[in-house]
């Protein structure tokens, strides 16, 4: 037998005349496996990174995920600053939450792919750029990114680049 994510299939063998059983406390939040997800879309603009890091933060702590928070808001914040500094449009974070995975994903206009995660640098000057991608993939369970046609978005192209974090068992 699989197990489902969905809360609605504990009541489905209950006949309708039947009232279901209540809880005798509420469920903590952050044992609910009620799916969730939110967009914030966001303007070409460096400040966007902190909002959307500081909202995240937010996000979790409202939904009891406060402990994926450190990782969420670094791997966001570099999927985010991504966009934003090499980019010309405007961006997108989008959040999900199902199965006990939390999935971070982050759009923008333009369709060329993300470059791949690069070495360590052994030059101090260059250690600090072009790590964020390296960071995302080991601070997160998965990551990846898929290319958009025209046909889903207004105005043409573009790319999401993903990764996700699991919630530990």
């Amino acid at each position: 037998m699989t197990e489902s994510c969905d809360p609605g299939d504990d009541f489905d063998h209950f006949p309708a005349s039947a009232p279901a059983p209540r809880p005798t406390r509420a469920p903590s939040p952050a044992l609910s496996r009620a799916p969730w997800q939110y967009t914030l879309h966001i303007p070409n603009d460096l400040r966007a990174v902190t909002v959307c890091r500081h909202t995240l933060g937010l996000i979790l702590a409202a939904h009891g995920l406060r402990h994926l928070a450190d990782s969420a808001e670094l791997v966001a914040t570099e999927l985010v600053a991504n966009a934003v500094t090499h980019t010309k449009g405007p961006a997108a974070l989008h959040l999900h939450w199902s199965c006990g995975i939390l999935r971070i994903e982050v759009w923008d206009a333009d369709p060329t792919p993300p470059e791949p995660p690069a070495p360590p640098a052994r030059d101090l000057v260059l250690a600090e750029a072009g790590r964020g991608l390296a960071l995302v993939r080991g601070c997160a369970d998965g990551w990846g990114w898929y290319h958009l046609g025209d046909a889903h978005l207004p105005g043409g192209e573009g790319k999401f680049v993903w990764c996700e974090l699991a919630e530990a068992a």
